[in-house]
Parts: C-alpha cells; structure tokens; sequence
C-alpha cells in the first residue's frame, strides 16, 4: 500500500534530517520562536465556503501534474485569486516537493500554509514551524489515537493547527477523541486511489458541529464544490484541478460562485 511506504521513506528522512540537527535542537529552536496564533484554523471558521488551494509538482495517482513548476508563480496567483490558504506538498520522492520550496513560497506569500506531508515523528512538527508553517497534516491511518494526541499537544504548544486527515468511521472516532478542532475527510481511497465524494457525505454527521470539516482530494470542477458545500463542507482542498487551470483566478471564482449558490439554496 503506497501510504505504507510514503511513511516509511518519511521516517527514513527523519533518520537522516537529525544527522544534522538532533531532536533536542530543533525543539529547543522551534519552541523558542513566537508561539502561532492558529491562524489557519480561523481562516477556515469564516463564514462560506473555505478553499486550501494546493501547490504540488506530482502525485502518486497521477504521475506528473505540471512538467513546468514555477511554485512561487503559481502560489502568488491562488494568492492574487482570493486563496484562503495554501498547501504545499514537501514530500521529495513520489510528490517531487521538497521543503525548499515551501519556505520560498512562505517568502512570496503572506496567507496562512499549511505544510503537507506524512508525518510520523514529532522532529516533523517541529520541522514545520521553523519553515513557518501554519499548519501540519496529521493522517489518522497513520497515528493510532494515543499518538495523535501526543502530536496535537505539541503543535498546541507551538501555535500550530493540525489538519487530520480521515478515511472511515473508526478514524473520525479516533480524531474526536485526540481532540482535532479541523478534520478533513479525504475521498480519495490510497488503496486503490479512486474518488468518491459518498464519503464525506457518510463521514459528515460523526464530525462536531464546532470542528472545521475540510473535504479533501479528487475536486475537479464547480459541480464537486456544490455538490461538498450541499454536504456541508466548511473547507475544499484543491489540488490538481487548480494546478492544471491556466487561469486558476477564473476557475477559483467558479468554485466560489457554486459553493455561493448552494448556500443560497
């Protein structure tokens, strides 16, 4: 299963990244920068529909997205199209990212980022805040309960928001009872990688009505928006769809007017 081995290389990363700065430094680093004030969260409580539009070269499912990649072109102009947020994927080997090229997007833009990645080691939430990440993926598959809670208390101690991500009706259970403030539902299956958007609407009811519920994965047009915003989605993160539009601010106002229209509905 591809997300067996996306956690595996990510801990073989871990291994390597502490070979040059060890796990007590980059706390103590992290922990002595001004705490965050979980902006990326309030960002996704506005009223309407929040969009996290995603900054990725490639993906598993989909080989190479964008054979050109100018990153900081493209996360200025999600910017310049009234993005709320921006994920950037640092994932070196199956996304080609890479955490270069989220801290030169941090450098470009000023909304909240959301570092996207398959983290298994604390050293990686730590990671994320000296790179000024807003926020962290945290995926429920990959972190039994216990741990979950142990890696929201650290990203609480640092002013982070944790995004956790899940797939069934035993992960949502698990991210309520760790405490997670937003879950996302992704609707892409990693097993097979097809998309079915019948499982945000299933997942839904078990959420919190205080807890922000981001639908995650396989929108591809305005109607997938209305057809999450009629579900309840509070957040739409958007990936593939917005990298291969050539003019992301007209198909980002096309998301916006849907999600509109069903709230008006």
């Amino acid at each position: 299963m591809i997300l067996d081995e996306l956690a595996a290389y990510a801990a073989y990363r871990v291994e390597e990244a502490q070979k040059k700065l060890s796990p007590e430094e980059i706390r103590t680093q992290a922990e002595h920068l001004p705490k965050g004030d979980f902006r990326f969260e309030k960002t996704l409580k506005k009223k309407g529909m929040s969009f996290i539009c995603e900054v990725k070269k490639a993906s598993p499912s989909k080989g190479v997205i964008a054979e050109e990649f100018p990153y900081t072109e493209i996360a200025r102009a999600y910017e310049a199209a009234g993005a709320d947020c921006v994920s950037v994927l640092t994932e070196p080997k199956w996304f080609l990212g890479s955490d270069d090229i989220f801290r030169e997007i941090r450098e470009a833009i000023s909304i909240p980022m959301i570092r996207k990645d398959f983290t298994v080691d604390p050293y990686q939430i730590y990671e994320a805040k000296l790179m000024g990440a807003d926020a962290v993926l945290l995926i429920c598959a990959l972190l039994p309960t216990e741990k979950l809670k142990e890696y929201l208390a650290i990203c609480e101690k640092l002013g982070l928001t944790a995004l956790v991500e899940t797939h069934d009706e035993a992960e949502i259970a698990s991210a309520v009872e760790a405490g997670a403030r937003v879950i996302g539902v992704n609707n892409r299956n990693l097993k097979n990688f097809t998309v079915d958007f019948s499982n945000s609407a299933k997942l839904r009811s078990l959420i919190p009505e205080e807890a922000v519920f981001v639908a995650e994965s396989g929108v591809k047009d305005a109607l997938d928006v209305g057809a999450l915003s009629a579900i309840g989605a509070d957040a739409v993160l958007v990936g593939e769809a917005l990298m291969r539009a050539a003019d992301k601010q007209t198909e980002l106002a096309r998301f916006r007017e849907a999600a509109d229209e069903q709230n008006q509905d």
